[in-house]
């Protein structure tokens, strides 16, 4: 797949992106099985696309070798329905042999992931992206956090580079996305993607639309796929009702409860694909369960996601 040709299937999803948590079995190991089931469900559901070993699907805790083999099976259990695209991070020369490898086992493109550790001044960010998406054929998406942040004239070289064609916001500066995606229309104008990569982005995504940037990931389509859906389609045929009636009912709640613990925007997930009857196991450290209480706020917190998804059918 070109660049040209994912950023046209990205650019007008027809669903969520789909973020999948990665399974482990009782015994730690990853639990292929599981994961194909998961991912499966997730396309059978409506995903638009399948992001595999990102940062829900903990790619810190993965090794090269599971990294290559969930790539593998996430690809082989979307066949071709949805694109798949898979993470790759670290240093730059790690970076290179992760995309590397999706590129061995059939992604359709790469999220790079913010470098180890290293606070770098943009001139070494924009070297390190170029290095990842010169390293294969494979579309590359930017993600943008913690100590991966771009100034506009930083995103504009990005968009200029060849390969790279988009940037996932998880910083939440809307003024400086703002000013990112004025730049960029003026200095690069083009089919650049951006996309709100917040924790539970349907949180913000409202405010995010107004700036320009459409795309969102979501971590709820893991164990909610009808409630992520449901607000999709809100936000698509601006059904502000429904649309607000989710974000008051269950995402503000479900972000209230996300912020209970650390590392929850993973933890709480994978407990929610439990709940749901797929057992993808527990988190890899250093992350860790939520606890008792916690999972069953999540379980009610569910039933009444689904509460009001029929009230809104009424």
């Amino acid at each position: 797949m070109t660049p040209a040709d994912l950023a046209a299937r990205l650019s007008i999803p027809s669903g969520p992106l789909f973020f999948p948590v990665t399974a482990f079995g009782p015994d730690g190991a990853v639990d292929l099985d599981a994961y194909r089931a998961h991912v499966r469900r997730g396309v059978e559901a409506g995903a638009a696309a399948v992001f595999a070993c990102c940062g829900t699907g903990e790619f810190h805790a993965l090794t090269p070798e599971e990294f290559e083999a969930c790539v593998r099976a996430a690809v082989e259990e979307s066949g071709g329905r949805v694109p798949v695209l898979a993470g790759a991070g670290y240093g730059t020369a790690l970076a290179v042999r992760y995309a590397r490898l999706a590129a061995a086992a059939g992604a359709d493109g790469l999220l790079a992931m913010p470098p180890y550790l290293v606070v770098a001044g943009q001139e070494g960010l924009l070297r390190h992206y170029r290095e990842i998406a010169a390293a294969t054929a494979l579309p590359v998406i930017v993600y943008q956090r913690d100590n991966a942040v771009f100034t506009p004239d930083t995103v504009v070289e990005l968009a200029r580079t060849e390969g790279v064609i988009g940037l996932k916001d998880g910083l939440g500066d809307l003024d400086l996305m703002q000013r990112v995606v004025s730049a960029v229309r003026t200095q690069a104008p083009g089919d650049f993607l951006y996309f709100n990569g917040l924790p539970t982005a349907e949180q913000t995504q409202l405010a995010y639309r107004a700036v320009g940037v459409p795309l969102y990931s979501s971590a709820v389509f893991c164990f909610a796929p009808e409630i992520a859906l449901a607000f999709h389609r809100a936000l698509e045929t601006g059904d502000r009702a429904t649309a607000d009636r989710l974000l008051d009912g269950f995402y503000r709640p479900f972000v209230e409860l996300r912020a209970q613990g650390r590392g929850y925007a993973v933890a709480l997930v994978k407990a929610g694909v439990r709940l749901r009857g797929l057992d993808v196991g527990e988190v890899r450290p250093p992350l860790h369960e939520p606890g008792e209480d916690h999972v069953k706020q999540l379980a009610q917190l569910i039933e009444r996601g689904h509460a009001l998804l029929e009230e809104s059918a009424k």
